[in-house]
């Protein structure tokens, strides 16, 4: 008499959900580490407010402690961004896994990377937790200042959008072998089993 097992799309959801929350938090501690590691270097050899010359005039380094967002907007709210930050990292550890491709997971892990490095600051630099100042020191022309952590949450975002409008609506195809296989090697009858 032989023994069928049968197919738990239950248990392949769940093992690629497991996969997909392993790349997003390995991908935001990667993003935050290095972020702070730049960032540390550039306090310690920068002097605030002194532009360094990189590429003329057009890129400098400049050492500034910005209380707002991205790009120095919204000075007057640190602790709202700070709020938001913590909430955009849990977030994305909770409903990232559940998007519907690599692409959308990449997109969100980097956000949410570049959102832990800024998060990092507001809460354990001065002037005190919950309300630190974000350590910026990329100067580009006029443009605002910003730091590697604003640069990580932009080009997810670019990801995020373009994922959106050209990846299919599906589970990626190498996943959904990779289960298929699974099931199938599961579901095969054993040689005792058969006999």
């Amino acid at each position: 008499m032989s023994t069928t097992t049968s197919h738990n799309p239950t248990g392949s959801n769940g093992t690629v959900r497991r996969r997909r929350l392993t790349l997003i938090a390995a991908i935001m501690v990667a993003v935050g580490l290095v972020d702070q590691v730049v960032k540390q270097i550039m306090v310690t050899t920068l002097t605030p407010g002194e532009p360094v010359a990189v590429i003329g005039d057009w890129f400098n380094w400049l050492l500034l402690f910005n209380s707002g967002a991205a790009f120095s907007m919204g000075q007057d709210l640190t602790w709202l961004i700070t709020t938001i930050q913590l909430a955009f990292v849990v977030g994305a550890l909770v409903f990232g896994p559940r998007l519907h491709n690599r692409w959308e997971v990449l997109g969100i892990a980097l956000i949410a990377g570049g959102a832990l490095g800024n998060l990092i600051d507001r809460l354990f630099r001065p002037p005190g937790f919950w309300f630190g100042h974000v350590v910026d020191y990329i100067a580009i022309g006029n443009f605002a200042v910003f730091n590697l952590a604003d640069t990580f949450i932009n080009i997810g975002v670019a990801v995020f959008i373009v994922s959106l409008l050209f990846a299919k609506d599906e589970t990626d195809a190498g996943e959904a072998d990779s289960d298929a296989a699974d099931s199938a090697e599961s579901a095969a009858p054993s040689e005792k089993d058969a006999s």
